[in-house]
């Protein structure tokens, strides 16, 4: 009889492998990303409209896009 090896996976691992995504028609959701990219929910909702739902595209184009903001944003 061969023994059976289990693995277990913590969520933190099981989620590594998945991309994240951005679902701009759920209000709270989008809110929620807005504070964790530190911007406006209408930045997010403009990044995603540029570049997709994946968070770490609209990560990377939120922060080549930050420089173009006014100062006072």
């Amino acid at each position: 009889m061969i023994p059976m090896t289990t693995t277990s996976t913590s969520p933190l691992q099981a989620r590594a492998g998945k991309s994240e995504r951005i679902d701009v028609t759920y209000d709270y959701a989008v809110c929620s990303w807005a504070r964790h990219f530190n911007v406006s929910e209408k930045r997010v909702k403009e990044a995603v409209a540029a570049v997709g739902d994946q968070a770490e595209v609209v990560r990377a184009h939120l922060k080549s896009t930050a420089c173009e903001q006014p100062s006072g944003y």
